[in-house]
């Protein structure tokens, strides 16, 4: 029999169901592989009681003949960012230590509603402000791959979402919750193997999520495949009226309307994606990825997105902008760390309590926020991104008018090693330049495996759909699925 743990979200959830094993039985699985998973560094919090409870309650539901919850015996992880009533929530800041909500996130609220439990909080970069999972102030999540050349160094799970990238991969949980701002969804599902998707912005509810940028910030699921990752949005999805920027719309059933029958659709590549010193094998890669999508049906063609260029300055200047204001609440009054030297006044406990709480990276990004938010630079700096934000928003419109998705790549390169770009924060962002774009117009967009590169390491081809066209994008990124046949798992030494 297959062990519990290789098992999927849509596998855990149709077995429980027949009765071909308890909940129970699945959460003591992955309970069990989470304990004995440290050296990876996913999770902050183990929550194994958590996960049994809501396995019991789903098959005392199934022994009574309730009609069975969506996620029912479905254990999985939760990304630090999402508040969870009587857990601790950090946002991988010192800052936020010894925080413990007294409510729920929306987002964690409807996947408990839904059945699912949780087996712990799962570690990311700072306040979701990374690419590598190296900002944590509780230590580097390490990637469950290893370079098949010899090389043994650890490798980033890709960031900010890289305690969620690194457990689905290791099979720890089959599947997670992530957050996206500018990429942090997709670009570490693509160094670790698995699929993820982040939602029109306003699908899923921000209530009860520690914010980074508020007009960016989206959640979504991380989970091995397309239809898992349809499952778990489908949970996660709703209007929320405490989130003003909630969409006020129907959840679609994602699973139900899952067709990897592309006739009929055109698919846009957009050229101006084709930077310079990309690696051969992410070439290599695109270029399969479409000849995948026309033989699913779809017909091809060549869009422009003029404004791409400018899509990385642009949010490099809005998301700062936005998380200098977000971050201005943790001040040691109210909550989390509070540092006081002797003899000192309320300013001096600001400064010294921020100074010691939050990481470099976080200080370097409110940094940069304070100062283009500043008189005299308002102008210069924010109105003008924002003015560029709406250029690349209008760049999609266009391009939609003559496609129903877009393909590109996912990252500009495989996993790399940790270290190997911390000292260079321009090298760092670079990472996102293919997801921002699509991050800044709001857009649904999808990360899912497509092969290996020359190190035996995971590469990801992107899926970016119109405003609410999740379905499309699922779809094409099942597409690509079935002709990849990525099978492809990270061998255990952890």
């Amino acid at each position: 029999m297959t062990e519990l743990t290789d098992l999927g979200i849509a596998a855990i959830r149709d077995g429980v169901r027949a009765g071909d094993f308890s909940a129970r039985e699945v959460a003591e699985a992955f309970n069990a592989r989470v304990a004995g998973a440290k050296a990876l560094n996913a999770f902050l919090v183990e929550t194994p009681d958590h996960a049994l409870a809501a396995a019991d309650a789903a098959d005392r539901a199934r022994a009574a003949g309730e009609a069975p919850k969506p996620l029912a015996g479905v254990p999985i992880g939760m990304k630090d960012l999402f508040c969870t009533a009587g857990v601790p929530t950090t946002a991988a800041s010192h800052i936020l230590e010894g925080f413990t909500p007294t409510y729920e996130s929306t987002v964690s609220q409807n996947l408990w509603d839904a059945g699912a439990g949780m087996l712990g909080k799962l570690n990311m970069d700072q306040f979701a402000m990374g690419s590598s999972n190296e900002t944590s102030a509780f230590g580097n999540v390490i990637s469950p791959w290893r370079r098949s050349d010899g090389g043994n160094a650890p490798l980033a799970p890709g960031g900010s979402s890289g305690g969620s990238s690194s457990a689905v991969s290791a099979r720890l949980c089959p599947g997670a919750t992530g957050t996206d701002t500018g990429g942090s969804i997709r670009q570490p599902a693509a160094f670790t193997g698995i699929s993820g998707i982040k939602p029109t912005y306003g699908r899923c509810s921000r209530w009860g999520t520690i914010a980074f940028a508020s007009s960016l910030d989206q959640a979504g699921p991380m989970a091995r495949d397309v239809r898992d990752c349809a499952i778990m949005l489908e949970a996660m999805a709703g209007f929320d009226p405490k989130d003003a920027t909630s969409l006020q719309l129907d959840v679609p059933r994602w699973e139900a309307g899952l067709s990897s029958d592309l006739k009929g659709k055109r698919v846009g590549i957009p050229k101006e994606y084709r930077v310079d010193g990309m690696p051969a094998a992410i070439e290599t890669l695109w270029q399969q990825g479409v000849d995948w999508l026309r033989d699913a049906g779809a017909e091809i063609v060549e869009v422009s997105l003029p404004h791409t260029k400018y899509a990385l300055p642009a949010y490099y200047i809005i998301a700062p902008a936005e998380a200098s204001s977000n971050l201005a609440r943790y001040d040691g009054v109210r909550y989390g760390q509070r540092d006081l030297p002797e003899g000192a006044g309320l300013q001096d406990m600001y400064a010294a309590t921020r100074a010691d709480g939050f990481g470099a990276e976080v200080k370097r990004r409110i940094m940069i926020g304070t100062y283009v938010l500043s008189a005299g630079f308002y102008d210069a700096y924010y109105t003008q991104a924002q003015k560029v934000r709406a250029l690349i928003a209008r760049d999609f419109e266009q391009a939609f008018e003559r496609c129903d998705v877009l393909l590109a790549p996912t990252a500009p390169s495989a996993a790399f090693a940790l270290g190997e770009k911390s000292a260079d924060p321009i090298a760092m962002y670079l990472n996102d330049v293919f997801t921002v774009p699509s991050s800044l117009a709001g857009l649904p967009a999808m990360s899912v495996p497509g092969g290996l590169d020359a190190a035996g390491l995971p590469l990801g081809l992107q899926i970016i759909g119109r405003p609410l066209d999740e379905q499309g994008v699922l779809d094409a990124g099942l597409a690509i699925e079935e002709r990849a046949g990525f099978a492809a798992r990270p061998e255990a030494w952890w």
